[in-house]
């Protein structure tokens, strides 16, 4: 099987169910950026609830991600990392991840498809996960595209329908007083789960 995925920026946990299962990826290179999509935000656990954490982009320039620019508005790199430390800080992982995780808010890239793909990189190998990544070579029309296309399904404000994917629960900081939280940030089941992370996906 084969998946088409969007890129993103610590995607939630389904976006890496497909990374484990398919037997090939194609992340799309060639779309064009949407707003409020897990290509440029993330969402974690704090003690408030769910937080999404996004970073701005250079707009105007173009709209295809694969041209996107990251922006330095609003310092956001050292906002993402205070917001991590705060919401866990206290999980059973953290300590032990937090220098994988910490270059990501120190160094500067230009493009939101080379940091992301960065990203993907690093978090497969701390899950342990290898998963064999092509990027498209051209837009793929949505009427045009295989059955396991994933990108819109994967979608923070209005999933669509994924029938492969149920979350599962597992130990979260603040569930006592949220509940379970599903489908966050693969950064959430890492610093809760660390190694046992792939039995989750």
């Amino acid at each position: 099987m084969e998946a088409l995925l969007s890129t993103t920026y610590f995607g939630p946990v389904q976006w890496y169910q497909k990374l484990y299962r398919a037997d090939r990826v194609q992340i799309e290179q060639w779309e064009s950026f949407q707003k409020q999509t897990y290509r440029n935000r993330c969402l974690i656990a704090t003690t408030q609830g769910v937080q999404a954490l996004t970073i701005p982009v250079v707009r105007g320039e173009t709209s295809l991600m694969k041209d996107l620019r990251i922006s330095d508005h609003g310092n956001w790199r050292h906002l993402h990392w205070n917001a991590l430390q705060s919401a866990y800080g206290e999980s059973p992982f953290f300590e032990y991840y937090q220098d994988d995780i910490r270059p990501f808010y120190e160094k500067r890239w230009t493009f939101l498809l080379d940091f992301n793909e960065e990203i993907r990189q690093r978090m497969c190998d701390l899950i342990d996960i290898q998963p064999e990544v092509s990027y498209s070579q051209a837009f793929l029309p949505v009427t045009d595209a295989q059955p396991n296309d994933y990108r819109f399904a994967i979608n923070p404000k209005h999933p669509g329908e994924d029938p492969d994917f149920e979350p599962k629960s597992y130990y979260q900081v603040y569930q006592q007083k949220h509940g379970f939280l599903p489908n966050l940030s693969v950064l959430d089941l890492l610093f809760n789960m660390g190694p046992e992370s792939i039995f989750y996906l």
